[in-house]
């Protein structure tokens, strides 16, 4: 398993937030969920400008297993996608938690980041899954 980045906030469906300031919050998939989905042949971002709310299907990642939904872990506007994924959606297999970033967001409300689960909690939650 890999190492979980300790400034990262997740959902429980695996999804990732990282705070970067500025009322931006830059959205992922963790490792884990890469995993479980294998080879990524396909992403589909939301659009630049979109309005997204949390809990919300809001991209899709597919693999030759499966398409998954991406929920969105906060609401607010879309400010920037990672638009190299479209040639290389298996950049978030070889660095989910870096250059494997899906979009960026200008978050509504930072109380909602409270309400997402911390990195250790994250790992614990993980850990029950296996067993």
């Amino acid at each position: 398993m890999s190492e979980i980045p300790g400034d990262l906030k997740f959902l429980k469906s695996h999804e990732w937030a990282r705070v970067e300031g500025d009322g931006k919050v830059t959205i992922g998939i963790s490792d884990h969920a890469q995993g479980l989905l294998g080879d990524l042949v396909y992403v589909e971002l939301p659009n630049v400008g979109d309005q997204v709310t949390v809990g919300t299907a809001c991209a899709v990642v597919e693999s030759v297993k499966a398409a998954s939904d991406v929920y969105a872990p906060l609401s607010g506007k879309v400010v920037d996608v990672n638009a190299a994924l479209a040639d290389k959606p298996e950049t978030i297999n070889e660095d989910a938690y870096g250059d494997g970033w899906l979009f960026v967001m200008e978050i509504d409300d930072a109380d909602q980041l409270n309400d997402l689960i911390e990195p250790d909690d994250y790992a614990e939650l993980l850990e029950d899954e296996d067993h």
